[in-house]
């Protein structure tokens, strides 16, 4: 009788794979759209995401938390309404963006607050405009269709090219890994034993079974390359 794999730990949810919540500085998100202007008072780190976050505050005292752009300080001041200037930190509906514009924290509803976009370095580019639709180009390349009533931000997402610095110790990376909620170093499934991988045992270091699995698989099978399009070299 064998063990339950790590992805059927990880999948449970257990303190030892969840992400440390309470560590977190808030909730961010876009600002709703109002007259006036707000101030950066401060800028943040939040443990567990490699972007730096902007503590704004308008004239009435009310404070939120935003993704900062690259090049804002504190003392700058950013505006979320509709006769916002294209200047870096300033929210807009996709409608009111000129194509070619550099913007981050994308909408995928109108008024979900941003879930595109939203690594540190990382931006989108305003492709079209169209009947209904928004065209941007996301990091990755791929073009997504949006709501023109989506808002997003003006500019890149500050802390680029964090991820070119060497972590150096095994320590500092799990540590990096902990505030995320992952697991570190991980072991590879054919090292271990077999009572604990399905690619586990045997005379040296190999599955010793097609690591094609079926996407209906049991959990304690589940390992490899899931419901696979193709196997075989091209």
């Amino acid at each position: 009788m064998g063990k339950r794999i790590r992805a059927q730990r990880i999948g449970k949810g257990s303190p030892t794979y969840r992400a440390k919540s309470w560590r977190r500085v808030g909730k961010i998100e876009l600002p709703p759209l109002r007259e006036g202007e707000a101030v950066v008072v401060d800028i943040l780190h939040d443990p567990g995401r490699n972007a730096p976050v902007a503590r704004i505050r308008y004239a009435d005292g009310e404070e939120r938390l935003v993704l900062a752009p690259e090049g804002i300080k504190v003392g700058d001041r950013i505006r979320a309404s509709v006769s916002a200037p294209i200047e870096p930190g300033n929210v807009l509906s996709l409608a009111e963006i000129p194509e070619g514009t550099l913007i981050h924290n994308i909408e995928s509803k109108p008024g979900d607050g941003g879930k595109f976009v939203r690594a540190a370095g990382t931006y989108g580019i305003l492709i079209a405009h169209d009947v209904g639709r928004a065209v941007v180009q996301l990091p990755s390349g791929e073009l997504k269709e949006f709501d023109p009533s989506c808002r997003a931000t003006i500019g890149v997402v500050a802390g680029g090219g964090k991820g070119e610095k060497p972590f150096l110790k095994a320590g500092k990376k799990h540590h990096a890994m902990l505030a995320k909620g992952k697991h570190y170093p991980r072991v590879r499934g054919v090292a271990m034993n077999v009572v604990d991988h399905p690619f586990g045992g045997g005379r040296r270091k190999h599955a010793g079974r097609p690591k094609t699995v079926a996407r209906g698989a049991p959990p304690g099978q589940k390992v490899g390359l899931i419901a696979a399009r193709r196997t075989g070299k091209r």
